[in-house]
């Protein structure tokens, strides 16, 4: 069993929640949990508005899913999940620090990219982008590289 679904399990036993609807295919953990990091940026102000959440479909769809359907349910499955977790660390270990230092530099400005997508980047989005840019091992410049990166646009989606 996959370490998500275990996770899955465990959060549905220990909180009383139903069971995961259905098996994750094979290699989806990693979309899953970049996705439930992307929505759980969206959501530190405390506000999912509609430009976050036009965002959040735009680049999951351009990343992660192939239409705004298959993008709005693996986002809906990601909120669930989030709401479950609550932990960026854990969600970050699912992703995996082997990835690809790009792939890990496009999932950082992916989120300042949902956290700027209301034309204001919180200070509760700041912190947490950060936290989560130094848990996928980057420095302040790396960090700050991907933020300039969100700012420019279509630059996230390639």
């Amino acid at each position: 069993m996959a370490m998500l679904s275990r996770l899955f399990a465990y959060a549905s036993a220990a909180f009383g929640l139903p069971p995961e609807a259905e098996p994750l295919p094979d290699g989806s953990e990693e979309h899953l949990a970049a996705t439930a990091l992307l929505v759980h940026v969206a959501r530190a102000d405390g506000v999912l508005d509609a430009a976050e959440s036009e965002r959040l479909v735009r680049l999951v769809r351009g990343r992660y899913a192939e239409t705004d359907a298959e993008a709005a349910a693996l986002i809906e499955r990601a909120a669930a999940f989030d709401t479950q977790t609550r932990d960026l660390a854990s969600l970050v270990e699912l992703i995996g620090e082997d990835g690809a230092p790009e792939q890990r530099e496009r999932l950082l400005a992916m989120a300042w990219s949902v956290a700027g997508a209301d034309g204001t980047v919180h200070e509760f989005e700041e912190a947490l982008v950060w936290r989560l840019g130094k848990l996928l091992g980057f420095d302040e410049v790396g960090i700050q590289a991907a933020r300039s990166r969100a700012q420019g646009g279509a630059a996230v989606l390639s």
